[in-house]
């Protein structure tokens, strides 16, 4: 059992112990994921290689020189590179293994060297120049900062050179060294997988790159061995780019003055066409524009007759109301509603929810449940400025894990309050599931709604643009169709945002606190991944997460300590009892370390919706 949790922490941990590719060159001042390769505290040092290329105009030109550079002994490197003599000149960009002691400082693996500078120069010439790229010239500065932009003649420089240690993921793939490779112009993926016979797939996999990525010069790869390092020197390089310039050939200059004169009375036609097209594409843009302006003017007059009568019918109900001017939808609105949506009156709203009832029809903030045409409908009051929101976020979204929205009210006397009715699933909220002593939630039904969830939110982040934070994941924005599927609500709300817009340090989350970096759009979603680690505990406990840190505390056996039995033991007392034995444990350990994974402190350290994924289609 212990070799299948190991098994199911691999799995889920997978996507951390990659490392990634910092397409930025050597020289650049911005730092990026890969600039540094990144480790754990707890990571062992590992023995590794770099790759360096012979360069004369360093006095870099044999393996004594080279020993010398990266403070090694020059018979390793005659052994390791099958070369005859430390003084043997090379030729230029030939190629040679160095070994490296390779250790985790702080948060990034280094190969720490020291270099004396031999004549006054600056931070990119050391980093580019003398180490071809192995680092970038903004961490030679961030390691010496005492240095100015010049660096004088006679002064030491602490070095930390880009290397990597293969993590739990790769060593359960066999992987024994990472070995650091300066790119080149002409290098690419895959004569570079030949020149170490590994496959293309390992080299993409282990520096996070998709299929067909490119790699830009003054960067650097890992190349993933499960042997020694051996390098087929007899590869050719990915033939270079196209040049800038084709050969020109030199002709004569004529002196046919006639044919000069042709040209330009050419050039002048073809421009005055040009002139007289654009004026022509104009005019039609204008006229389509006005044409658009009326039908959208006609359409509002029509549905003012209809919607600002004294009397009038709700399209879904049938049964009329009193609905003031007031209840109109807005020529502004109008022109941003991409969808068709029922416009009801406040009569309508009020007659679904027994005039507001708070004992009977509201559960809960702002939220009112009620009848409209024999059909049950969710009625949410919020300010007429965040309608439109909600209305374009829902025009932009077709998902079946998504409340659907119906209709929109305005209010009887102003534009201050509105109404949205959305479909209210029959078995109510996920909490109220979970709390339902009488009909409990099978397990089975519970890995359903996990996957349903994980679906709705991989959507959200990968398949719209610009990708999208909920921001508000929880088990009451959960709902429970009749069928026991799992469809998300509050979609579009003031607390979701556009991933790109987020640039919050911690947020909480159903009273635990999910602590975050400043983000970018890719980090942002990591809100989300932690709301959903959240949901699972939720899931596998029966425990509401109001409990503050309680559900993150019960868990904390997962992070080892335990022996075998024991964390068997301490897992079915955190299962909720109302499941009994009808829970298979392994499916159970699965998911309560996933759900430790998702609300890791470091969001970079989280899953992502992708990886979540892939591991809960197993369990459906």
């Amino acid at each position: 059992m212990i070799y299948a949790l190991f098994l199911i922490w691999v799995a889920v941990s997978s996507s951390s112990a990659q490392q990634f590719y910092d397409p930025s060159g050597c020289s650049s001042d911005t730092s990026n994921q890969g600039s540094r390769y990144t480790c754990d505290s707890a990571q062992q040092p590992c023995r590794t290689f770099l790759v360096y290329r012979a360069n004369q105009h360093f006095g870099h030109q044999n393996l004594l020189n080279i020993s010398a550079l990266f403070q090694v002994e020059s018979d390793e490197l005659l052994d390791l590179n099958n070369i005859a003599s430390p003084l043997e000149t090379l030729k230029r960009g030939r190629e040679v293994l160095v070994p490296i002691n390779c250790s985790c400082s702080g948060e990034y693996f280094q190969a720490s060297l020291s270099y004396i500078v031999s004549e006054r120069t600056s931070f990119p010439e050391i980093a580019c120049g003398v180490f071809e790229g192995l680092l970038k010239s903004l961490t030679l500065l961030q390691d010496n900062p005492s240095q100015g932009t010049d660096v004088e003649t006679g002064v030491k420089l602490d070095v930390p050179l880009r290397c990597a240690c293969p993590g739990g993921f790769a060593r359960f793939n066999g992987v024994k060294y990472l070995v650091t490779y300066p790119i080149l112009e002409g290098d690419g993926i895959t004569p570079l997988s030949m020149k170490f016979s590994i496959a293309p797939e390992d080299l993409l996999a282990a520096n996070h790159l998709e299929p067909k990525s490119t790699v830009y010069p003054n960067t650097t790869v890992l190349v993933p061995l499960k042997s020694d390092p051996v390098m087929n020197l007899n590869v050719p390089d990915s033939p270079p780019p196209t040049p800038g310039f084709l050969p020109t050939i030199t002709v004569e200059k004529t002196k046919n003055t006639k044919l000069r004169k042709l040209y330009i009375a050419g050039s002048v036609v073809g421009f005055f066409l040009i002139v007289v097209a654009l004026l022509a594409c104009g005019f039609y843009v204008k006229a389509v524009k006005k044409w658009k302006g009326e039908r959208l003017q006609s359409f509002t007059d029509r549905n003012s007759v209809l919607s600002c009568s004294t009397a009038r019918s709700s399209p879904r109900s049938g049964q009329t109301g009193r609905s003031s001017t007031n209840s109109c939808l807005s020529p502004d609105l109008l022109a941003g509603i991409k969808f068709s949506l029922y416009n009801y009156g406040i009569e309508d709203i009020k007659r679904a929810t027994n005039d507001f009832n708070e004992d009977t029809n509201k559960i809960g903030e702002q939220v009112y449940k009620g009848l409209i045409d024999n059909e049950s409908v969710m009625i949410k009051q919020m300010r007429f400025e965040d309608t439109r929101q909600v209305i374009d976020m829902h025009s932009k979204i077709n998902h079946v894990n998504i409340v659907s929205l119906h209709g929109v009210c305005y209010g009887e006397n102003d534009f201050a309050w509105s109404y949205l009715i959305f479909e209210l699933p029959t078995n109510g909220c996920l909490r109220n599931c979970l709390s339902n002593q009488a009909d409990r939630l099978s397990w089975r039904r519970r890995t359903q709604i996990a996957f349903d969830v994980a679906t709705i939110l991989h959507y959200l982040h990968y398949c719209i643009f610009p990708s999208y934070a909920h921001m508000s994941v929880n088990s009451r924005n959960i709902y429970v169709t009749s069928k026991w599927r799992a469809k998300l609500a509050n979609i579009g709300s003031t607390l979701a945002i556009s991933a790109s817009t987020m640039n919050d340090k911690v947020v909480t989350v159903n009273g635990l606190v999910a602590p975050q970096n400043p983000m970018n759009e890719a980090a942002s979603v990591k809100v989300d991944v932690f709301a959903f680690g959240v949901v699972l505990l939720e899931l596998i406990s029966g425990k509401e997460a109001a409990q503050g840190t309680f559900l993150k505390d019960s868990i904390r056996f997962l992070g080892g300590g335990a022996n075998e039995g024991g964390c068997f033991e301490q897992l079915r007392s955190f299962i909720d009892p109302c499941l009994k034995n009808e829970y298979l444990i392994a499916e159970a350990l699965c998911l309560a370390i996933l759900a430790k994974a998702c609300i890791e402190d470091d969001p970079l350290r989280r899953p992502s919706m992708d990886d979540i994924l892939k591991v809960l289609g197993r369990m459906v």
